[in-house]
């Protein structure tokens, strides 16, 4: 197989695809795949007051953390603006948590800025551990995950490979935005509130104590009127070129959203995670770079 690499964005190096994009997704779908995503950032959180402490500080009830399960959380600012997206597991040790390569470092210095006299050590880890999409069926969070020491990476991928099929970004981000699930760096901007992009009950508990940014969510989800929210596209698939990233979405002149993700789905065609008005009619056709796009509403909290 020879891998296509990703140019650009932050999965920039990792493998798009060994030449079959489709018959990769339909692996994925089936549960007989994995991928290497060895090119995100990797922080480990030791010390007695781990859990409660990252209780504290993000949107996910983390204080009884189950050894082995994986959850998603974010790190909102004082406004409730989505930072982070994080994807957590504790060993009964260590917590250990995986995030885009590009906030690494601004994840580390806040959790370290945040300490105080607590007894935590956070380290990153990015040089010594890797992420891997484990084979299995998709759970909520894009996994199932395994966390490997890079020493060890390349005895963990050829058994994989004995059984299983590996894929490349373009299956995982297709089977992502067919699901509906929000991307940091993609769907996100600087007005990005959890309320909009369907973390609610994800990546947001809402039964837990509070948290940097939690009035603002608590408000919007009592009011019920989020400013945006998050639709997939169906794009017009007799057009060649398609809408990258960030392109403008427009209804009769008038700009209305943008496009998070593109990706062209074994299934469905080519497809894209939008954030629009929250007040633009679902049956509105929109326009992205003269490519024309219908809504399909999410079933999202």
């Amino acid at each position: 197989m020879t891998a296509v690499l990703v140019e650009s964005g932050p999965d920039k190096g990792a493998i798009w695809h060994f030449g079959e994009p489709n018959q990769e997704q339909k692996a994925l779908v089936a549960g007989n795949a994995w991928a290497d995503l060895s090119h995100r950032g990797i922080i480990s959180i030791s010390g007695k007051d781990r859990l409660t402490w990252l209780h504290a500080l993000t949107t996910q009830h983390v204080e009884k953390l189950e050894a082995g399960k994986w959850v998603e959380a974010l790190i909102l600012d004082v406004q409730g603006h989505v930072i982070d997206q994080l994807f957590l597991v504790d060993d009964g040790n260590t917590t250990w948590l995986h995030t885009e390569n590009s906030r690494t470092q601004e994840i580390l210095d806040y959790l370290n800025k945040m300490k105080f006299m607590l007894e935590v050590d956070v380290v990153d880890q990015s040089n010594d551990y890797a992420v891997l999409r484990a084979p299995g069926a998709a759970d909520k969070f894009g996994g199932p995950y395994a966390l490997v020491p890079r020493a060890e990476l390349k005895e963990t991928t050829e058994a994989f490979n004995k059984s299983h099929t590996q894929v490349g970004i373009w299956a995982l981000e297709a089977e992502r935005v067919a699901s509906g699930r929000a991307r940091l760096l993609f769907e996100t901007d600087h007005k990005s509130i959890p309320n909009e992009l369907g973390f609610l009950n994800n990546a947001v508990h809402m039964n837990k104590g509070c948290y940097r940014g939690q009035e603002t969510v608590a408000k919007v989800f009592n009011l019920g009127q989020p400013p945006r929210r998050l639709v997939l596209l169906h794009l017009d698939g007799s057009m060649v070129a398609m809408p990258e990233h960030g392109a403008k979405l427009f209804f009769e002149d008038k700009e209305v959203g943008f496009i998070g993700t593109m990706a062209r789905h074994y299934e469905l065609g080519p497809i894209a995670l939008a954030v629009v008005k929250r007040n633009l009619a679902l049956d509105a056709v929109l326009i992205a770079d003269g490519v024309a796009a219908t809504q399909e509403e999410l079933a999202l909290r």
